[in-house]
Formats: C-alpha cells, structure tokens, sequence
C-alpha cells in the first residue's frame, strides 16, 4: 500500500521507508552541488593557482588569479617569447572544497588556535550556547504565561497584544547600544537582544495557539464550576501543552538567528567572534565548519526535543507528532 501511495497528493502522510531516503536526498543534493562546484572545473572554477610563475614578474607559486588575468598575462609571455606561467583552475578562496570543511572540524576541535587572542571552537560554542539559553529561557518564562492568558481571556488580550503588536515590529538590535549602556559589555546585552527578539514574539505565537482550544472544552468546565485559576490550570494548560511544546521548538531556531547580531554588541565572543577571525584571516574552511556547526547543534537538539515531546506527550495524536 505505501509502495503505490502517490509521491504528490496534497497532505497525505509518506511512507516511512519514503520519508528516510527523501530526508538523506534533503542532505545529499546539497552536498553533490557543492561537489560538483568544488571538484568538476568544468562546472564553476573562475581562478588559477599559479604552479610556476614563468616570466610573470608579479606571479608567486601558490598565488590565486583570476583566470582571464592569467590568459592575458600568458598571451603576453607568449607574444615576448618568455616563459609561460603554469597553473591548474580553482575556487576563489573563499569557498573550500568539503573535504577542507570536514578537515577543519577535526582541527578546530584539536589543534590549538594559531593566535593568543583566539579562542577554541569548542569555548566560542559554549559561550553561545549560555547566551541563547538564558535569553530562550528569560524570554518562555514571562512569554508564555502572557501568551496563555492572551489566548484564554479578551481582555488580556485587548491590554497587552496592541502593544505587543507595535512592539515586535522594531528589530532587536536596534537596542544593541542601549543595552549595552544599561547592562555593560560582557554576556548581558546579548542575552537582552536575545530575549527581545524573541520575548513579543512568542506571546503571539501562545496566544494565537491558545484560541484554538475547542471553545466547548472551556465552557464545559466552567458550567461545571472551574473558576479562572483552575480553568488554567487544568483545562487550558494541558489542552494546549504538546502545541506549545512545537511552538517553543521553532522559536528556539529564532533566537538561533538572533545570536549572530547579538554577539556583536559589548564584548567579542562566541561563535560569531570565532567566525569573524577566522574570515578575517581568510581561514574560511574555519568559517564553513563553524557554521555548519550551529545548523547540526540545532538540527540535534529539535531531533532531540521531539522525541522527548513524544514521551512527554503520549496522547498527542497529531500529524506533526507522527512525522516529528
């Protein structure tokens, strides 16, 4: 029966066996591009890393040129009777082949940074990973609860998401100065941007999620005599929990994003600190495997809280659950 289900029918689930390799496709396409621009010069390699220099005053062995410089200059050479330049096609140097890539996570993990400045890939990744936790954190403590009683009660909702509204519509780090002044330089204004991009924005989200507890479900415990604090508690709370869950997963990949902007407020550090020196001396198999870094750290830990939903959420039957 799941052999012969259609690959195309609007919301149909795939098979389990489909849905693996259609996952391992998700990764491999993007690796084989990558390849084919890396390894078949054919496909995209516009530089030339000069082998010997010949009778080209200014080329250097090693040296990366732009092809059609290293034709003309050849011409020339060629046109004088000089010796002409040899070389082999490549990337500029900015984008390195994947086996570099896989190459520097093992380096940055075991040979120390070339510079005193510098920090291990290893410490700038801790740092981060306390900065979106407290900021995450913050932010779900006060934001949920606002959330819930948003979407439970009009007129929570009426005194507290206009503002809201306005609000989340001015970028966090706009207040990357403020902050800094009111909190100092080191960890506390960056855990500040985190918290505002994330903190309007999961209010909306709860809220939203709240309203769409079935209304019977609410009107039923209170015909029954739940007063507010036990419909909360025992009616809307749980009838809303495994939604919230996934809702906290996804804003969890927001605050990833803010982290970038957040680690440039007060003192360098992190793994945007370790990116930005890495770039800066053109180690940019350094900078792909750092960032390569934060995808698998988040991919691992949304893998990891969905199957801990599972546990913690036995009776949620829904889709998203079966395909999580």
């Amino acid at each position: 029966m799941h052999a012969s289900a259609p690959w195309f029918a609007p919301r149909a689930a795939v098979p389990r066996e489909r849905a693996r390799w259609l996952t391992l496709a998700s990764f491999l396409l993007p690796l084989l591009v990558w390849s084919a621009v890396s390894y078949l010069p054919f496909v995209w390699h516009p530089m030339m890393v000069v082998e010997e220099p010949g009778d080209v005053g200014y080329f250097r062995a090693g040296m990366l040129v732009e092809r059609d410089q290293f034709l003309v200059e050849s011409d020339k050479v060629e046109a004088a009777g000089g010796a002409l330049p040899t070389g082999t096609r490549a990337n500029p140097v900015y984008l390195p082949a994947p086996h570099q890539v896989a190459t520097a996570f093992y380096t940055s993990f075991t040979e120390a940074p070339t510079r005193a400045s510098e920090l291990w890939l290893h410490q700038s990744l801790w740092n981060s990973i306390q900065v979106i936790f407290w900021g995450f954190t913050l932010s779900s403590l006060i934001g949920v609860p606002l959330g819930i009683l948003c979407g439970t009660f009009a007129t929570v909702s009426r005194l507290q998401e206009p503002f809201v509204e306005f609000f989340r519509y001015l970028p966090a780090p706009a207040f990357g100065a403020l902050a800094v002044a009111i909190l100092g330089i080191h960890d506390a204004p960056k855990i500040a941007i985190i918290f505002i991009g994330t903190f309007f924005q999961q209010v909306l989200v709860i809220a939203n999620t709240t309203r769409k507890l079935e209304l019977p479900l609410l009107e039923a415990a209170m015909t029954l005599g739940a007063r507010r604090l036990h419909l909360l508690l025992k009616v809307v709370v749980p009838g809303i929990l495994p939604d919230i869950y996934r809702d906290q997963r996804i804003l969890l990949g927001w605050a990833w994003t803010y982290l970038i902007v957040a680690e440039l407020i007060g003192t360098s550090s992190g793994i945007t600190w370790f990116i930005t020196q890495q770039a800066r001396y053109r180690n940019f198999d350094n900078v792909f495997a750092a960032i390569m870094m934060i995808g698998i750290i988040g991919l691992v830990t949304d893998m990891l809280l969905a199957r801990l939903g599972k546990r913690l959420f036995p009776w949620d039957s829904s889709k998203e659950r079966e395909q999580a």
